[in-house]
C-alpha cells in the first residue's frame, strides 16, 4: 500500500526562508495581519485532512470508479467520496481564500496552494470535484452580476455547491471557436441553452444538492467564431429569484467517459436540452470570463502534477531504502544483509533525485506565482499590481505545462524504481502515471500552452515582460554572484538568462518570416523558459540553504536542498542546450515531410 506524509518542512522552507511571504503578504491590506504561526497552523491541519481523510480513498476509489445510472441520469462517485467531502465542507476548507463577503476566509492564495498540493497528493481525482468550484467562483466573481453574486457566490464559498467550466464539444476541442451549442433569450431575461458538451469533469455527482455550471453558447445573432461565443450560469437545480432551488433543469449526464486514469472523478458528458441560464458578462464577450475560469484551472492542473510528483517521489525514496536487490558495484554496503538495497545504485539515486528535483522546483514555482496573483489582487500600487498580472500571464503556461511534463516524467521514474511491482495496483505507482498522463492533455494541451507563451505571452508584446523576469533575475544575480559558495548556482542562471533573449529574439525573427517557424518552436522554447524560472527558483533555495548553514544551523535538510539543487544544474539544465539546438533547426524539417508522412 501507498504511503504519504505532507512536506510541510518544505513548504514552510519556501514560503519563510526562500519567498519571505509573510513580509510580502504584509504589504498587503487584506493581509497586514499575517503571521507564519497562523500559515503553518493552517497548513498543518490541511495536512492532516489530506493525509487521513482522503489518501486513504485513492486506491479504493480508482479501483472502483463512478456509477451512471442511465434511467435517472445520477452518478454515484466511489465508496467514502461523500462522506470526506461533506468533512471538507464542515472543517471550512472550501472557504479558505475567497472573499470575506460571501463568506469566505480570505487568507492568501499561497496558503490555498499548499492546501491543494496535498489534497492533489492525496487523491487527484476526488480533489477534482471541489478543485473545479475554484475556478466557477473566480469567473462569477469577476464578471458576474449581482444577483448571481449574491445567490452562487456563498454557495460555492461554503462547498454546499460545486461548480463545472463547460466548454468542449464532441467536434471541437481548443478551439472553441467552432462550438455549437445554442442559447435562446427568454422574455424575462434568462435563455434557454441546447447543446452537448464533452469531458465534463464532476460534471455530475451526489456529493452536493447542487452543481453550478458554467456553459459557453451562442446566441442567436452571434458573430462567427470565438468573438461570438457568450457565456452562462447553468445549475443543475434551478435557481429561484430569492436564492432557493426549483426545479431540476434540463441539462443531464448523458454518459461518463472511460479515461486511463482519474477514474474517481466524475468526466461526464453533458446534455443541455432547453436548459436555463444566467448570462455571465456581457454578450459575446463569454471567452473573457471564461479564461478567468480557464487560467484558474490551468494553474490548478501544474499543482495536480506537482502533487503526483510529490507523492510517487515519497513511495519510490521509501521502497528504495527497503528493497535489497545485487550489490553495490564500489562493494558491499549493507553487510549484514543478503543484497544491498536498491538505493546505493547511481542509476536508482538519478531516477528518485530527478523527481525530488522536479518537486522542489515546481513547489518553489507554484508558490512563488500564487503570491504575485495576491500581489495582482490587492497591492495598493496600481504599478504593481499591474506588473504581477502580467507575471503571473506569463508564467500560467509555464506553471500548467512544465509542471505536468515533468510530473509524468516524475511518476514514471519512480514507477521505474519499483521495477516489476511498479505495475501492480496495490503499489499504487501505476495509478501515479496514468493520472499523470492525463494532466498533460486537458485544460489546453501542452502544445497549446507553448502556442500560447511564445505566440501571445511572449512575441505579442516583444517580449516586454519576458524583460521584467529577466530584470528581476539579474538582480539576483548581481547580488549574490559576488558570493562565492554561490558562484556554482549562479553561474548557470547567469548564462541561461543571457541566452534567453538572444534565443527568442531568433525565432521572433524567423516568425516574421513564417509563422511556422513559431509553431515548431513553441515546444522545446516552453521548456527553456521553464528552466529559466526553475534556476531562478533553486539558485534562491540554495541562497536560503546557504545562510541557514552560515548562521550555524546543522540540519541537514539544508545540506539536502544544496545537494538537490546541484543535482538538478548537473544532470537536468543541461537539456536547455539541447532544446535549443533542436529549436534552431527550424520548420523545414517538420513541414518538407510529405513523403515521410504519406
Amino acid at each position: 500500500m501507498p504511503s504519504y506524509n505532507p512536506p510541510l518542512r518544505d513548504m514552510q522552507f519556501v514560503m519563510h526562508e526562500v519567498l519571505d511571504a509573510v513580509t510580502e503578504l504584509k504589504a498587503l491590506p487584506p493581509h497586514a495581519d499575517m503571521d507564519a504561526d497562523t500559515i503553518n497552523a493552517v497548513l498543518e491541519e490541511g495536512g492532516k485532512f489530506a493525509s487521513q481523510v482522503v489518501f486513504p480513498l485513492n486506491l479504493s476509489g480508482d479501483a472502483e470508479g463512478c456509477k451512471l445510472d442511465k434511467t435517472t441520469h445520477e452518478v454515484t462517485p466511489p465508496k467514502g467520496f461523500k462522506e470526506a467531502y461533506q468533512q471538507y465542507v464542515e472543517g471550512g476548507w472550501p472557504a479558505l481564500s475567497c472573499d470575506p463577503e460571501y463568506g469566505g476566509q480570505g487568507l492568501p492564495h499561497v496558503v490555498n496552494q499548499c492546501l491543494y498540493e496535498m489534497l492533489n497528493s492525496a487523491n487527484q481525482a476526488w480533489t477534482m470535484y471541489p478543485g473545479l468550484s475554484h475556478g466557477a467562483y473566480e469567473a462569477l466573481h469577476a464578471h458576474g452580476s449581482d444577483w448571481q453574486k449574491k445567490v452562487y457566490l456563498p454557495k460555492l464559498v461554503s462547498g454546499e455547491w460545486t461548480g463545472t467550466m463547460c466548454l468542449t464539444e464532441p467536434h471541437c476541442g481548443t478551439d472553441l471557436g467552432l462550438l455549437r451549442s445554442k442559447a435562446e433569450p427568454q422574455a424575462d431575461g434568462s435563455y434557454k441553452i441546447t447543446g452537448e458538451k464533452i469531458f465534463i469533469s464532476a460534471g455530475e455527482h451526489d456529493m452536493v444538492e447542487n452543481i453550478v455550471h458554467l456553459v459557453l453558447a451562442r446566441l442567436p445573432d452571434a458573430p462567427a467564431g470565438s468573438k461570438g461565443i457568450s457565456l452562462f450560469a447553468v445549475p443543475k437545480f434551478n435557481v429561484n429569484e430569492d436564492g432557493s432551488m426549483g426545479a431540476r433543469n434540463a441539462i443531464h449526464c448523458g454518459a461518463l467517459e472511460h479515461k486511463m486514469g482519474i477514474h474517481a472523478n466524475a468526466t461526464a458528458q453533458m446534455v443541455l436540452q432547453g436548459a436555463t441560464g444566467t448570462l455571465i458578462g456581457e454578450p459575446n464577450k463569454g471567452l473573457r470570463a471564461m479564461f478567468v475560469m480557464m487560467n484558474t484551472a490551468r494553474l490548478g492542473v501544474g499543482n495536480q502534477s506537482l502533487g503526483l510528483t510529490e507523492v510517487a517521489y515519497q513511495n519510490a525514496l521509501a521502497y528504495a531504502k527497503d528493497r535489497l536487490q545485487m550489490r553495490s558495484l564500489s562493494g558491499t554496503k549493507a553487510k549484514d544483509k543478503p543484497a544491498d538495497p536498491i538505493i546505493v545504485h547511481p542509476d536508482v539515486r538519478r531516477m528518485l533525485l530527478t523527481a525530488k528535483a522536479w518537486a522542489e522546483g515546481g513547489r518553489a514555482l507554484a508558490m512563488y506565482t500564487a503570491l504575485l496573483i495576491e500581489k495582482e489582487l490587492h497591492h495598493p500600487d496600481e504599478k504593481v499590481r499591474k506588473d504581477a498580472g502580467a507575471f503571473v500571464a506569463l508564467l500560467t503556461p509555464i506553471v500548467k505545462a512544465f509542471l505536468t511534463d515533468n510530473g509524468f516524467a516524475a511518476a514514471v521514474e519512480c514507477q521505474q524504481v519499483f521495477g516489476g511491482h511498479g505495475y501492480i495496483h496495490e503499489w499504487g505507482m501505476e495509478q501515479f502515471v496514468r493520472d499523470a498522463r492525463i494532466n498533460m492533455i486537458y485544460e489546453g494541451t501542452n502544445t497549446v500552452q507553448a502556442l500560447d507563451l511564445l505566440g501571445r505571452k511572449v512575441l505579442g508584446d516583444q517580449g516586454a515582460v519576458l524583460k521584467k523576469l529577466g530584470k528581476e533575475i539579474a538582480a539576483f544575480i548581481e547580488t549574490e554572484g559576488v558570493n562565492e559558495k554561490m558562484a556554482e548556482f549562479i553561474n548557470p542562471l547567469a548564462t541561461l538568462a543571457g541566452q534567453m533573449e538572444k534565443f527568442t529574439t531568433e525565432i521572433g525573427f524567423r516568425g516574421l518570416q513564417n509563422a511556422d517557424e513559431v509553431g515548431a518552436a513553441a515546444t522545446p522554447y516552453l521548456r527553456v523558459a521553464g528552466h529559466l524560472v526553475f534556476s531562478y527558483m533553486f539558485a534562491r533555495m540554495a541562497q536560503a540553504a546557504l545562510r541557514a548553514i552560515e548562521a550555524g544551523n546543522t540540519d541537514s535538510f539544508y545540506q539536502g536542498k544544496l545537494q538537490t539543487a546541484r543535482f538538478y544544474f548537473s544532470r537536468l539544465y543541461p537539456e536547455t542546450a539541447s532544446l535549443m539546438q533542436t529549436t534552431r533547426s527550424g520548420s523545414k524539417v517538420l513541414l518538407d515531410t510529405e513523403a515521410a508522412l504519406a
